[in-house]
């Protein structure tokens, strides 16, 4: 799993000009079964995503084709891990 980090480099303003097709976006990756849960910060500086997989590059990819990537609004870090516990309601996802 990866825990992706974004964090605005643009102001609310600007965001908010990005965030429907950013929400479109994330929308297409979790038809796609990519992402377990996403959301913004508080205070909204950003956000987390939270993506199944074992391939980084796969992750880096997909990261590289989100609008506030795109538009350069945004900046992200990519933190890969191994769920060795999780809820039993997840527990096939994260396998």
């Amino acid at each position: 799993m990866f825990v992706i980090e974004l964090n605005y480099t643009a102001s609310l303003d600007i965001m908010d000009k990005y965030l429907a097709r950013h929400r479109d976006w994330l929308q297409q990756q979790y038809d796609n079964g990519l992402l377990l849960c996403s959301g913004p910060k508080n205070p909204r500086d950003g956000g987390f995503i939270i993506a199944l997989g074992h391939d980084r590059e796969k992750v880096a990819a997909m990261m590289l084709e989100d609008p506030f990537t795109i538009n350069k609004v945004s900046e992200y870090k990519i933190t890969q891990f191994d769920a060795v516990k999780s809820h039993a309601n997840i527990k096939e996802l994260v396998n």
